[in-house]
C-alpha cells in the first residue's frame, strides 16, 4: 500500500518543543543524529508492505532520504486538509493499493515490522478506517512516565496511535462528512453530536466495550470502522514534549546497543 507522512507544523513561542526547534518545521527535530521525519521514513522504506511515499507539510526534502519517496507537497493547514490533499495529489490516480498509511511524522521509534503489522492487519478485512489503539499497560511497559491520554473503556484503558490507515476512497469523497469533522476538531458540543450523546455517555461511565464504542461512532458517522489492539508502543510515542524527546532518544540509543 502507499503511505502519507504528515508533516506540517511548527513550534510557536511557548509551545515545549520551541526552545530545541524554534520556528523550523517539528518533523525537522534532531532525534539521535538525524531529524525525526528520517526514522519515519526509514521504517516505511524498510516495510515489505509499502509501496510509495508521500510527504504532505514539508517541501523542502533536501538530506532526507526514502528510496519510495514520490512526492512531497506544501502544508495545508490542518491534518485531516492534509491527509485528503495527500491522497488526491501525492500519487498517480488509480495506481497502487485502495488502502493507504497516514503516518504522523513524530514517532521516531516505529520500525518496519511494526508498519508491517499494521498493514497486514489492515487487509484482512473491507473497512473503511483502521485505527491502532494501544492499551495502557503495554504503553506504560515500553515508556513508563510517557503521560498518554487514555480512554477508559469497559474492557481496557487504551491510547490512539499515529500510524492508521484509511480507504482512499473516503478522502476523494465524502466532502459532507470531512468538512463536519474538520468543523468538531476544536468544537465540543460538535463532537458531541457527531459521536451521539448515547456514546458519550456510555464512555464516560465506562459500559462500553472498545468493540461496542467502534460500533456505535462507526455507525454515527457512516464509515466502517475497525479498531486495531496494537502491540507495539512505538506506534503511540509521538514527541510533543521534551520529556517524551528524552524517552524517545533512550530507547533508540538502547536498540542501536543491541539491548
Amino acid at each position: 500500500m502507499d503511505a502519507i507522512v504528515i508533516a506540517g507544523g511548527a513550534a510557536q513561542p511557548g509551545e515545549p518543543l520551541y526552545p530545541l526547534i524554534g520556528q523550523g518545521p517539528k518533523a525537522m527535530l534532531e532525534v539521535c543524529g538525524k531529524p525525526m521525519i528520517q526514522w519515519v521514513l526509514d521504517a516505511l522504506n524498510g516495510a515489505q508492505a509499502i509501496e510509495r511515499v508521500a510527504i504532505v507539510g514539508l517541501t523542502d526534502v533536501q538530506g532526507l532520504q526514502c528510496a519510495r519517496l514520490v512526492s512531497a507537497l506544501p502544508d495545508q493547514g490542518s491534518m485531516l486538509d492534509n491527509i485528503r490533499y495527500g491522497v488526491r495529489r501525492g500519487f498517480k490516480p488509480g495506481a497502487g493499493s485502495p488502502l493507504v498509511a497516514v503516518v504522523s511524522s513524530d514517532i521516531p521509534a516505529v520500525l518496519p515490522e511494526h508498519v508491517d503489522w499494521v498493514a497486514r492487519s489492515a487487509e484482512q478485512s473491507e473497512h473503511d478506517l483502521y485505527y491502532n489503539v494501544i492499551r495502557r499497560e503495554v504503553m506504560e511497559g515500553r515508556f513508563p512516565g510517557s503521560k498518554r491520554s487514555y480512554v477508559r473503556l469497559k474492557d481496557a484503558e487504551v491510547c490512539g496511535g499515529d500510524l492508521n490507515v484509511i480507504r482512499k476512497s473516503i478522502a476523494t469523497g465524502n466532502d459532507e462528512l470531512w468538512e463536519k469533522i474538520i468543523a468538531a476538531r476544536k468544537n465540543a458540543l460538535k463532537q458531541a453530536y457527531l459521536l451521539g450523546l448515547d456514546t458519550l455517555l456510555l464512555l464516560v461511565f465506562r459500559l462500553i466495550t472498545l468493540e461496542g464504542a467502534v460500533a456505535r461512532v462507526s455507525r454515527r458517522i457512516g464509515l466502517r470502522g475497525r479498531a486495531l489492539d496494537c502491540p507495539y508502543a512505538e506506534i503511540g510515542m509521538d514527541v510533543d514534549k521534551p520529556f517524551q524527546l528524552e524517552l524517545v532518544r533512550k530507547q533508540l540509543e538502547e536498540r542501536s546497543r543491541g539491548r
